[in-house]
């Protein structure tokens, strides 16, 4: 009898367990995690180009010192925080934002300097990673909106019934968005 009631509530167990949704929230929660890796991809590629646009603009500009380092600390201060897709707090996230629009600042004051420099402004190694630098302030749009539509997926989805009552039981909790501050997350303008 024991062996016979033990079998009957792992398959109860099972078909209760099936339709909680949990390989679901598994599924979601992982595209969550990969989108943001996806967002910290972008960022980082930001950071691998300006090294190459501040020694192409030091060779037209050496007084502009103070303008460079700004720059090249800016990208270390971004470079160095990293967000553990696990833990999206929104102090986390802040943060990570935090140093993104410090690198942000910098760039836009670093094109500032590039005004003052006709020579600069035709050459083809600085259009080049000008053009590559914008290309990637684009790519940082896009991965930030999917990385917010994801997270918006799996929210919604550990929020509807039934899963609602087996995601917090499970460890499934609420994700938190990207929210760049108004106005002060825009890519550098730069004018010609």
């Amino acid at each position: 009898m024991k062996r016979g009631t033990l079998i009957l509530l792992v398959a109860v167990a099972g078909m209760f367990l099936s339709s909680c949704g949990y390989n679901k929230m598994v599924d979601l929660e992982e595209q969550v995690s990969s989108q943001w890796s996806q967002v910290e991809n972008v960022y980082q590629r930001r950071a691998d180009l300006i090294p190459n646009l501040v020694n192409t603009v030091k060779g037209y500009a050496e007084f502009e010192q103070e303008t460079l380092t700004g720059v090249i600390e800016a990208r270390s201060k971004a470079t160095s925080i990293n967000i553990d897709p696990n833990n999206l707090s929104p102090e986390a996230i802040e943060q990570f934002n935090q140093a993104q629009q410090g690198l942000s600042s910098a760039l836009s004051r670093l094109m500032v300097v590039v005004e003052r420099y006709p020579d600069l402004k035709a050459n083809q190694n600085f259009l080049d990673l000008q053009a590559q630098l914008e290309g990637t302030e684009n790519r940082i749009t896009v991965e930030r909106m999917k990385f917010n539509e994801v997270t918006q997926t799996y929210n919604a989805y550990i929020r509807k019934f039934p899963q609602l009552i087996f995601a917090g039981m499970l460890g499934f909790d609420k994700k938190n968005y990207f929210e760049a501050r108004q106005g002060a997350d825009e890519p550098p303008v730069v004018e010609f």
